[in-house]
């Protein structure tokens, strides 16, 4: 009797393992595990059904969510169910479909619906990815007429209400933004040369604060607020220089050739840009503070340039010129480089993953375009009149 229990007992043992394994096979094959490894350019977007939503508010929804690594799909090919309305006021939820938990339920009252959507996506983002969402950051940009003048706008990061900075007729160029606050640096042929200026967008006040002979360009600021690196060619070649906010306590950085698009590290502590060493464009870095130039390697593309440092500080974006222009990523210590997508002068978002570039058209206006880099998901932005070009955005 003892042998036959024994093997009774084996047997069904044997039988809940079995059917413990098939049950987990079928549930590997239905849900969706989504990778945390974000690999630039190889990450699959995360899929999402949307439902209950009209007009703009789902063109809105779907916009921002797919410039940050999302598809769109059926709700049982979804991971998440993101579903609401927009009677009146924005409505969302957005639920698990496998394991049925509630990630977010909230109403949006008390601004316009495209806000409201944008708010929304913002939660959705955090809700489902635990990061910050960028649906309600800002841009800076230059639009450029054909006569080779041009203003500084700013407008939504989707590139909705925007408002022009400057109203000069002016050639103007590389706006930046000063770290959490509502001010630019840029640079503008106003008085007749390439002179730095800063503007104060809450008073409307701005002031000289580079006005040396020959190129001031290029201003970048500290991720505290309170230096500015430029490229000033005072000295003869173009070269990276650094000065305290209103332009005072100038110091030379760099004696290399033909230096151009200096950005910063977000500790502060280093300063990129591109520059020319032996006849070769290069990116390099320079110690903020003065001291040697290293170069960043930027291993199986050619012609560096425009330079940005992702806020995360893992990654630079840059400018690549073989037989076009290409927008690439290298890690911050430099290394293999990945092409992304075809464009120009790069600009990361607050989340370290979005880009906004400029992209030219057949008809060679350019146009600005937002990057998932990860997953290489892009979308053009809303246009002004003219051609936009020289991104920045506000962090």
């Amino acid at each position: 009797m003892k042998n036959i229990y024994f093997q009774l007992t084996n047997v069904f043992l044997l039988v809940f393992l079995l059917a413990a394994a098939v049950a987990r096979g079928q549930n590997e094959q239905n849900e969706i595990v989504i990778n945390p490894t974000i690999r630039m350019g190889l990450t699959p977007p995360i899929p999402v059904s949307l439902e209950g939503f009209s007009g703009e508010v789902a063109e809105v929804l779907r916009f921002d969510l797919y410039v940050q690594g999302f598809s769109f799909v059926a709700p049982d090919a979804a991971q998440y169910l993101i579903s609401g309305s927009n009677a009146g006021n924005v409505q969302g939820r957005v639920t698990d479909r496998f394991s049925k938990n509630s990630l977010l339920a909230r109403n949006y009252t008390g601004a316009s619906l495209r806000r409201e959507a944008h708010a929304f996506a913002d939660d959705i983002v955090s809700a489902i990815r635990h990061e910050k969402g960028i649906a309600l950051t800002k841009i800076a940009f230059k639009d450029e007429a054909p006569d080779g003048n041009g203003e500084i706008y700013v407008a939504d990061f989707d590139g909705h209400n925007p408002q022009a900075v400057t109203h000069d007729g002016a050639i103007v160029a590389a706006p930046a933004w000063v770290p959490g606050r509502l001010a630019l640096y840029y640079t503008s042929y106003k008085l007749g040369n390439p002179d730095i200026f800063y503007h104060d967008l809450t008073t409307g006040q701005r002031r000289a604060i580079a006005r040396y002979s020959g190129l001031n360009s290029s201003a970048a600021v500290s991720p505290d607020g309170t230096r500015v690196a430029m490229i000033l060619s005072k000295g003869g070649s173009p070269n990276v220089y650094v000065c305290n906010a209103d332009g005072t306590g100038l110091k030379k950085l760099t004696t290399t050739s033909e230096d151009s698009s200096p950005c910063w590290s977000p500790d502060g502590q280093w300063i990129c840009f591109a520059t020319k060493i032996n006849s070769r464009r290069l990116l390099a870095k320079v110690p903020a503070g003065g001291g040697e130039v290293q170069v960043v390697k930027t291993v199986g593309v050619s012609n560096p340039t425009e330079p940005d440092w992702s806020p995360d500080g893992k990654w630079i974006a840059f400018t690549s010129q073989m037989s076009e222009f290409d927008v690439c990523v290298v890690p911050a210590g430099g290394g293999n480089a990945t092409i992304l997508v075809r464009g120009e002068d790069p600009s990361w978002a607050p989340n370290s993953r979005t880009l906004i570039y400029a992209r030219r058209t057949a008809s060679y206006r350019y146009v600005l375009s937002l990057l998932d880099a990860p997953t290489k998901q892009v979308k053009d932005v809303a246009r002004v009149s003219g051609s936009d070009s020289q991104p920045a955005w506000a962090r």
